[in-house]
């Protein structure tokens, strides 16, 4: 693996899942949505399988299983609201970060410029960044603020390649499930898939990315493979 990230020179990290095991807080969120409607509510199992494309598609999965359909607007936006608004009151009250994560970036950060690459729109993640004690690694976070940057689309990482100055091939996009590697496939960048988290056991065969089951793999195969420091 060190030989075949030696010409990385920045990483980009998914959230989701990555770097943060988001789920609880992701599933207290939505269902404080569902209840102030009026709606059922869902266990963390089910929320768990839903996560990685950003809220509007959570809530439009949550709607979905209830039966109701997707052409209720006012719906939608409603429940949107309330999910940004329990989500910026308690960004991580019951996720927490993985084993490993900190150290992983404190140690990266010191060679390499890292952002966040996630379907979350940027306020939230920022929150959720924040309450982690993740966000002073980061140089930017790129998030998904309109439907056309959703990953599995390429734009965010090129935007990140863009801010930071580097070609595609030298931005590293380390995910968990495969919008994260069909992004970086898009994008024409290098990409890690994380043995933890909620999607990288449904990643399609085509794909084949680099894969780590634990943080000081990178740690120690970024670091090993010594990267030309950015102009």
């Amino acid at each position: 693996m060190r030989d075949e990230l030696r010409a990385i020179r920045a990483v980009a990290f998914d959230l989701d899942g990555t770097l943060v095991d988001s789920a609880p807080d992701i599933q207290r969120a939505l269902n404080s949505s569902l209840r102030r409607e009026g709606r059922p509510r869902f266990d963390l199992d089910r929320v768990r399988g839903w996560i990685g494309d950003g809220p509007d598609a959570l809530i439009a999965r949550a709607l979905e299983a209830q039966g109701c359909s997707g052409d209720d607007v006012a719906l939608r936006a409603r429940l949107r609201r309330w999910f940004d608004a329990a989500t910026l009151a308690a960004p991580l009250a019951g996720g927490t970060v993985y084993p490993g994560i900190a150290e992983l970036l404190a140690a990266l950060s010191r060679h390499l410029p890292l952002v966040a690459v996630t379907n979350k729109p940027t306020p939230l993640a920022r929150a959720v960044l924040d309450a982690a004690g993740l966000l002073p690694y980061l140089q930017a976070v790129h998030g998904a603020d309109e439907p056309a940057l959703r990953k599995p689309a390429p734009a965010m990482l090129l935007a990140a390649c863009a801010r930071l100055g580097l070609e595609p091939h030298e931005l590293l996009m380390v995910g968990d499930a495969e919008p994260d590697m069909r992004s970086a496939h898009a994008a024409g960048c290098r990409a890690v898939l994380v043995g933890w988290g909620y999607g990288h056991a449904t990643l399609p065969a085509w794909l084949d990315p680099l894969r780590i089951t634990a943080p000081h793999e990178l740690r120690a195969a970024l670091c090993a493979a010594e990267p030309i420091p950015n102009a």
